[in-house]
């Protein structure tokens, strides 16, 4: 079984409330070898939402405490960030998932680069929240 971003399935659950369908994705899905999340719904933000990204750091160090997800308008949502990784990890963990297909750039599931936190479309190196405790837990990362 797999863990994959619930955008990546077809899922409208995207900030904007759109999606980023994969259709490889989205028949893992239908077929049952892949189960969907999206950590921020999961962690009780809605769709759509004001578009939020990580500042100070990266989602290793929003978990360390070191870092917060912070919206475009100044909202502090990390502890909605932390508890939708915290929901994705228990997900892949009742499955039995080992790796995991995560949205690329995503303040939750960005594997290599997220944004830069200054909302002009920059990016960085590192991961989101999600990502970043999934790895710590030993799970294998993938980004579409």
């Amino acid at each position: 079984m797999i863990l994959v971003s619930a955008c990546l399935a077809g899922i409208p659950c995207r900030y904007d409330g759109g999606s980023s369908p994969v259709p490889e994705i989205q028949r893992m899905v239908a077929e049952g070898r892949a189960v969907a999340i999206c950590p921020e719904v999961a962690g009780g933000l809605p769709i759509p939402r004001t578009p939020a990204e990580i500042q100070g750091g990266d989602g290793q160090d929003v978990l360390e405490g070191k870092a917060k997800v912070v919206r475009k308008d100044g909202v502090d949502v990390t502890e909605a960030f932390i508890r939708g990784a915290l929901q994705a990890l228990s997900l892949a963990q009742k499955v039995g998932a080992k790796k995991a297909i995560l949205k690329a750039r995503s303040p939750s599931c960005g594997v290599a680069f997220i944004h830069d936190g200054s909302f002009t479309g920059s990016l960085r190196e590192g991961m989101g929240v999600t990502a970043a405790l999934l790895k710590r837990e030993g799970i294998e990362l993938e980004e579409r």
